[in-house]
């Protein structure tokens, strides 16, 4: 009987990575590691811990996700998201073995008019993007079997996001602007994980897609209002109080990191290579919301 397969994830406490322990449980021996162990911000520290674990799976949960932060302080944000996962993937290399790591939508300007392909040519517009993009690049170089995924609107009932934060303000305020001239797909972490998961089993089954780089989010497509309008509209089920909802331009809220408007990505292609799909934003939503607690 073959040992079971080690499974190392870097970043403990983030929504991605809560939702990688949950789901991967059982899948293998989990060895989770926050920055307190696996500090990202020094990277020239990463090697022998990583090393010693012996690790036949890397998986790189963490990452500098304050965007409007990562302006005023650009040196650490590309240590956490450039340097460091090219190390990584240097480690994953030299170990013969996968590296799964998570990007972002924020790598495009959006201004193409229809979803974003892999194909596409990216052109950040702010620190976090240039460096997620620079880590992208560090990874790519390297070579080996990386999967990077590309993903946008993260959200999870755990941790510091648009669903909590969405959810306390309506219940708190009488009125609420919330811009709607930016587009996505709000994906859940428990989507990413869940998809990951089925990679994972995809490549120990042999039946392992092109590795490379793919585009990982729910399926259609809302702007951050139509997305407060479904918290708030699970709010007034759950008879809670709700603020009335007025939608604003990106211009009449100032941010120091622009955003793109555009941030639909098409996911084809991971659905072709590995047969892996992700559920529509909405019944995603509504199956995350059915599993907190208040």
């Amino acid at each position: 009987m073959s040992a079971p397969l080690r499974i190392l994830i870097i970043g403990q406490n983030g929504q991605v990575s809560r939702a990688l322990q949950s789901r991967l449980s059982g899948m293998g021996e989990l060895l989770v590691r926050g920055s307190d162990q696996l500090d990202l911000a020094q990277a020239d520290s990463l090697r022998a811990p990583i090393e010693a674990l012996r690790p036949g799976l890397i998986i790189n949960a963490a990452a500098h996700t304050a965007v409007d932060q990562a302006e005023s302080e650009p040196e650490r944000a590309f240590a956490i998201n450039a340097t460091a996962p090219g190390i990584l993937a240097q480690i994953a290399v030299e170990s013969g073995i996968p590296l799964i790591h998570y990007s972002t939508d924020y790598v495009f300007d959006g201004l193409k008019p229809a979803p974003y392909s892999e194909d596409d040519t990216p052109n950040p517009l702010g620190v976090y993007g240039r460096s997620k993009l620079a880590g992208e690049n560090a990874i790519c170089q390297a070579g080996g079997q990386h999967l990077i995924l590309r993903t946008s609107w993260v959200y999870s009932t755990e941790g510091r996001n648009f669903l909590l934060i969405m959810q306390r303000l309506l219940q708190e305020r009488p009125q609420l602007r919330v811009v709607a001239d930016q587009i996505g797909a709000p994906t859940w972490a428990g989507t990413i994980a869940d998809s990951t998961a089925q990679l994972i089993e995809r490549w120990q089954a042999g039946q392992a897609g092109a590795w490379g780089t793919y585009h990982l989010t729910a399926r259609g497509e809302t702007s951050w209002f139509g997305f407060a309008q479904a918290i708030g509209e699970n709010l007034l089920e759950r008879h809670k109080p709700c603020a009335l909802l007025e939608p604003i331009a990106s211009s009449a809220y100032p941010t120091p990191a622009p955003r793109p408007l555009n941030s639909r990505l098409d996911c084809t292609r991971l659905l072709k290579e590995w047969a892996v799909s992700q559920p529509d934003w909405r019944s995603a939503l509504q199956q995350c919301l059915a599993g907190q607690t208040w």
